[in-house]
């Protein structure tokens, strides 16, 4: 019980707010293995909160910007990656509650969890305090990334599709090869086929991702043409 408290003061700490209901913490920090109230309904809530807060900062903080571009830079911010990032970095890792079977299986180190926890912890602050602390725990750790996106990034798959298309080439095809995991948190290897260029793999822990390294691989072999 000790233990319990001590995690949840920590992260209250790390999030900037108390909970009225301590309950709501624990469960944002809970994984599906442990057999109990987990996040994921959480995650699923918080998903949607932090779209509100950080497309409302974008459209303000770029007035200029037109609807593709603030959504490029919207999907950087959202994505699991920086979620991931973000989670490490003020220590929310430490912090998940997983079995210890989860956890012998490297669970503590799979980005897509931490992630997760980062939008279920969202969704738990909004319930027990509104909107406004998610605001404040948003501008805090997020700053850094609006600080540093000059220009909105360009996802690696839209930039390959631009490619073959201005060269009248056929769009890029993607294969999974290789599929790997337990089915909650499965390993992909993605193949992506361009025409007339040597084909290209990436693997990571979820689909899209492996889509988009295997496309920025591919794009490299583009800059010596």
């Amino acid at each position: 019980m000790s233990s319990t408290k001590a995690t949840s003061s920590k992260v209250e700490e790390i999030v900037g707010h108390q909970f009225k209901d301590k309950s709501l913490l624990l469960r944002a920090l809970t994984h599906a293995s442990l057999e109990k109230p987990n996040y994921e309904r959480l995650e699923f809530l918080g998903d949607r909160v932090l779209g509100v807060v950080v497309a409302e900062i974008l459209f303000k903080k770029y007035p200029d910007e037109s609807e593709g571009a603030l959504a490029k830079r919207f999907s950087a911010l959202v994505r699991g990656q920086t979620l991931a990032q973000i989670g490490k970095t003020i220590g929310i890792d430490a912090h998940i509650l997983y079995s210890d079977t989860e956890a012998a299986a490297n669970g503590t180190a799979n980005e897509n969890i931490i992630a997760d926890v980062m939008e279920s912890l969202l969704g738990a602050i909004y319930i027990d305090g509104g909107l406004k602390p998610c605001q404040d725990m948003i501008n805090k750790y997020w700053q850094s990334y609006f600080e540093t996106m000059i220009a909105p990034p360009q996802d690696p798959k839209t930039e390959l599709q631009e490619w073959v298309q201005a060269r009248g080439i056929a769009t890029p095809q993607y294969e999974i090869v290789n599929r790997e995991g337990p089915d909650h948190a499965p390993v992909f290897t993605i193949r992506v086929t361009v025409e007339g260029l040597m084909p290209q793999e990436a693997t990571a822990k979820n689909r899209r991702k492996a889509e988009k390294d295997a496309a920025r691989l591919m794009l490299k072999t583009t800059k010596n043409m």
